[in-house]
C-alpha cells in the first residue's frame, strides 16, 4: 500500500492509502488531513498498523513530532487506532474532542488527556481556525463531531459521503449518488431524528471543499452537496418505512 499526498486547500493536506481488498473491484480509500498551520492539527489517525506509513507521510510535509493537535469525527479504527501511537511520536500534541466523547471513550483511552470541546468552540492554529461542531449519530456514533476550518470554508466531514474506488483527490461533480450506492453496500448510516438537521446546519457553513475520509474529496457548492444528501436519505428512510408497514 502506498500512502498518496495532495493538498486539497490552502495548506491542507490529504494523506489517501487505497486498500483494494475492501469493496473489490474498486477498493477502498482511508484518508487522513493535516493542516499546516503554527499548530498542525492531523484529522484522522489511521489504523495502527498503518502508522508507520502514515507517518512517514506526515513528515513530508512537516516534521511528525511538530504536531499539535489530533482530532477525528468519531472513535473508531480507522479514524482513531493509532492516536496513542501519535502521542508518543508527538510529545507536545493534544487531542482536542467534543466533551461527551471525552468524557465516555477517551478519557480513559488515551495515553494523555484530551481537550474538551464545546459545541462551536473554536481552535485557533496559527493561520488556521478550526470549528468544533457536535454532530451526534451523524454520521454514526453517539459522539461524533467535524470539524469546519474557517480560512479554507473546508469541513472536515468524517464518514460522511462515504464512497468506494481510487478516484482523484478533488471532484468538481456530484457525490451523493456514489454514497447512496456505498451506503446500500454498507449500511454504516444513522437514520436518527436529528440527522437532516444536522446536515441542513452544516450546509449553512457554505463550505467550499469537502474533506472525505472514504473516496475523493469535494470542491464546489459543498452547500448544495449537504442538502442533496440530507434530501436523499430523508427519501429513502421514508420509503423504508413505507416498506416495514407493507411487509410485516
Amino acid at each position: 500500500m502506498e500512502t498518496r499526498i495532495d493538498e486539497i486547500a490552502d495548506g491542507i493536506y490529504r494523506l489517501s492509502t487505497w486498500v483494494p481488498e475492501i469493496a473489490p473491484p474498486a477498493g477502498f480509500t482511508f484518508n487522513q488531513f493535516l493542516l499546516d498551520a503554527e499548530q498542525p492539527l492531523l484529522f484522522h489517525t489511521g489504523h495502527r498498523r498503518m502508522f508507520p506509513q502514515l507517518a512517514e507521510a506526515v513528515n513530508r510535509i512537516r516534521p511528525t513530532r511538530d504536531l499539535r493537535w489530533i482530532a477525528f469525527g468519531h472513535v473508531e479504527a480507522d479514524e482513531s487506532g493509532a492516536v496513542n501511537h501519535w502521542l508518543g511520536a508527538a510529545p507536545e500534541a493534544q487531542v482536542a474532542h467534543g466533551a461527551l466523547g471525552c468524557d465516555v471513550q477517551l478519557a480513559d483511552l488515551l495515553d494523555r488527556p484530551p481537550v474538551p470541546l464545546a459545541d462551536g468552540e473554536v481552535l485557533d492554529l496559527g493561520g488556521k481556525r478550526v470549528r468544533h461542531l457536535d454532530t451526534p449519530h451523524v454520521p454514526h456514533g453517539w459522539e461524533a463531531r467535524v470539524l469546519f476550518e474557517e480560512t479554507t470554508g473546508t469541513l472536515l466531514c468524517g464518514d460522511l459521503f462515504t464512497h468506494v474506488g481510487n478516484g482523484p483527490a478533488l471532484v468538481h461533480g456530484d457525490i451523493v449518488c456514489p454514497a447512496v450506492e456505498a451506503e446500500e453496500m454498507f449500511q454504516a448510516m444513522t437514520m436518527a431524528p436529528n440527522t437532516r438537521a444536522v446536515l441542513h446546519r452544516l450546509a449553512d457553513l457554505e463550505p467550499r471543499t469537502l474533506a472525505l475520509m472514504h473516496g475523493s474529496s469535494f470542491t464546489g457548492d459543498g452547500s448544495a452537496m449537504l442538502r442533496g444528501l440530507a434530501d436523499t436519505l430523508a427519501e429513502r428512510s421514508t420509503c423504508c418505512k413505507v416498506a416495514d408497514l407493507i411487509f410485516v
